[in-house]
């Protein structure tokens, strides 16, 4: 992650200016709050997510993410204009890091399951979020643009992403022609993982269909399944079954584990320690 564990230690003190925060359910609920820029993501908009996320990973207590945003643009992607060096003055106090901070990878090294609430539009950039999660829901006010070449850039990052779960050509198509779809079409196609119809209906249904079925499973198993899928990517085919019986040795010495082959004996539920 971009921060370490003595970075996040003072979690409390600092001052976010554009995310607003809350834990609940053992998940960490994160919104973008910058609604009179469309959420667009500025430097520190992208750090205050980063430092936020390094949090939720380096916190026992936290087993996993949601993500949503506030206003009528769930996300107008990447502030060009302060990306340029033009960012507005702002009060937050998340310290800057050494390391390049990458969009697409946060989620990914986070290795805790990452939840995204879509309640309206999405545009550009923002697919760096919405492409890394392990679950997007989104409601039918929703839509997903890629306008980039009609403003002579193109989706290099978003296209990658993109594409480890929807077919080449729908991609490209979506990516040269610079379409919008709406909520329907990016459930059919596999962007979204799950659909309901307003926005008053998002949180029940992620509540009760993610975060509660998920939180009955042991966190420490999640997490090592995560870390494994990561690291994986960088092993080649002959080394990668070998990689996971070590990963699968170290997830059975767990506390998690022994509790839940003894709960499994003792036909009872198992309490998790995330140990």
């Amino acid at each position: 992650m971009y921060y370490s564990l003595e970075q996040i230690q003072f979690f409390d003190a600092h001052t976010f200016a554009y995310l607003e925060l809350k834990i609940e359910n053992n998940f960490l609920h994160i919104f973008l709050n910058r609604p009179q820029a469309k959420n667009a993501l500025s430097p520190t908009l992208i750090r205050e997510l980063a430092f936020a996320l390094s949090y939720a990973h380096h916190q026992k207590n936290i087993w996993g993410i949601v993500l949503g945003a506030r206003g009528n643009i769930w996300c107008a992607g990447m502030d060009l204009k302060a990306m340029k060096g033009q960012e507005e003055t702002n009060n937050s106090t998340i310290p800057t890091t050494e390391k390049e901070i990458i969009l697409g990878e946060m989620f990914v090294k986070l290795h805790k399951p990452a939840i995204m609430r879509i309640h309206a539009p999405v545009y550009a950039g923002g697919f760096l979020l919405v492409g890394s999660a392990h679950y997007a829901v989104g409601t039918a006010q929703a839509n997903f643009s890629l306008p980039e070449v009609k403003r002579g850039l193109f989706p290099f990052q978003v296209m990658s992403l993109l594409l480890q779960n929807i077919s080449t050509r729908v991609v490209m198509d979506w990516c040269l022609k610079g379409k919008t779809l709406s909520a329907i079409e990016c459930k059919n196609i596999g962007l979204l993982t799950d659909l309901v119809e307003n926005e008053q209906e998002i949180d029940e249904f992620i509540t009760q269909n993610l975060i509660l079925p998920l939180t009955e499973n042991s966190p420490a198993a999640i997490h090592l399944g995560l870390q494994a899928f990561d690291e994986m990517r960088a092993i080649n085919e002959q080394e990668k079954q070998g990689f996971l019986k070590k990963m699968f040795e170290q997830c059975i010495q767990t506390e998690d584990a022994q509790e839940g082959i003894k709960a499994f004996a003792e036909k009872r539920k198992p309490i998790w320690k995330n140990q």
